[in-house]
């Protein structure tokens, strides 16, 4: 058994979601020795999550934003908590609801995902930055 841990930084994204699997297996080259385990990727922010979701049809990632823009307003008179901006408070919210990992079995090198699934940032802010992910990988 072995296990690999890489803090990774992506870089910065538009607000919205944004697929991310291929960024992240750029800059984890050892999961290729992996033959069987599982990669559990946290984001180390209170503004942005991570899911698993669609990666195909780019529709699926805009009405997901549409989506929790309209479950969560950026109305500053909602919130207590707004001292970075309107969306302050909102980008906790939703990064809450979505959650701040996601687990993926890994088998021969490879995240074993579905054919039409794709790891997403969800960036809640309108200028959230570069974004560190702590991966850990247990295997074989």
């Amino acid at each position: 058994m072995s296990v690999i841990q890489k803090t990774i930084t992506l870089s910065p994204k538009p607000r919205g979601f944004q697929l991310i699997t291929d960024e992240v297996l750029e800059k984890i080259p050892e999961l290729r020795d992996v033959k069987a385990g599982i990669a559990h990727i946290f984001i180390q922010h209170t503004s942005a999550g991570l899911t698993i979701n669609e990666n195909a049809d780019p529709s699926v990632r805009r009405d997901f934003e549409s989506h929790f823009n309209r479950m969560v307003p950026e109305d500053s008179s909602l919130f207590e908590h707004t001292l970075e901006g309107p969306d302050d408070m909102t980008s906790h919210i939703k990064s809450s609801l979505l959650g701040s990992s996601v687990s993926i079995p890994v088998t021969d090198g490879a995240f074993n995902l579905g054919t039409w699934q794709g790891i997403y940032l969800c960036e809640h802010r309108n200028r959230g930055g570069a974004r560190r992910l702590v991966m850990t990988v247990v295997g074989e």
